[in-house]
């Protein structure tokens, strides 16, 4: 398990980074991934849409070009203060919530689609955490989650594994599959110097 993949460490990680984040973000994870990730949705205005790991609202931000509204979680209050300063913090459209990808705060069955960009990779129990976006999705309801894809040097290899995770298309189809999911999909994307840094899976939850 990486250094990373631990709460209180990735919260102290995101409390000195959530002042630069808006910069840094855009070299790893731009508005071109962004709209070719959302491309892979089935987005109607009414939809309900859960954006897990919302950080400072990047992903948020091209949500709310299809839909009405947004519900928006992250453990971070540091990054919740950045997302705060773009949307406001407690009228829609968007609805923010402190907590915890494994332990979602939402009733079963609530969501169409459940959203996650630059999370993952934190999470100690991504199956469980995966689990727990099955839950609160509606029958049929989509997920889409993109992650660090895993690089091919073994060098980066050993420095990914000590950092946090990182994962290939076999094994995204394993998480997902056994957290309940089915017609699993995988992209990959990334900015031009490096078209394939992440990988992103679409998902269904079973009807």
């Amino acid at each position: 398990m990486g250094v990373l993949e631990n709460k209180a460490r990735a919260r102290l990680f995101y409390k000195y980074l959530s002042t630069v984040y808006d910069r840094i973000n855009p070299f790893i994870w731009n508005e071109q991934m962004r709209t070719d990730a959302l491309e892979l949705l089935d987005l109607e205005p009414e939809s309900t849409v859960l954006d897990v790991g919302c950080g400072t609202g990047f992903a948020t931000e091209g949500l709310l070009e299809h839909v009405e509204e947004v519900y928006a979680l992250d453990q971070s209050e540091h990054q919740l203060e950045q997302a705060y300063a773009k949307f406001g913090k407690r009228s829609p459209p968007v609805h923010f919530h402190r907590g915890d990808a494994e332990r979602l705060p939402f009733a079963t069955d609530t969501f169409d689609v459940v959203w996650s960009s630059g999370s993952i990779e934190y999470w100690p129990n991504p199956i469980l955490a995966l689990r727990e976006f099955r839950r609160v999705l509606k029958p049929g309801g989509q997920v889409l989650v993109v992650g660090p894809n895993y690089p091919d040097s073994p060098i980066a290899q050993r420095l990914a594994d000590a950092m946090m995770l990182f994962y290939d298309e076999y094994e995204a189809d394993r998480m997902f599959k056994r957290a309940g999911f089915e017609d699993v999909r995988h992209a990959f994307m990334g900015p031009e110097y490096e078209p394939e840094v992440a990988i992103t899976t679409v998902a269904r939850a079973p009807e």
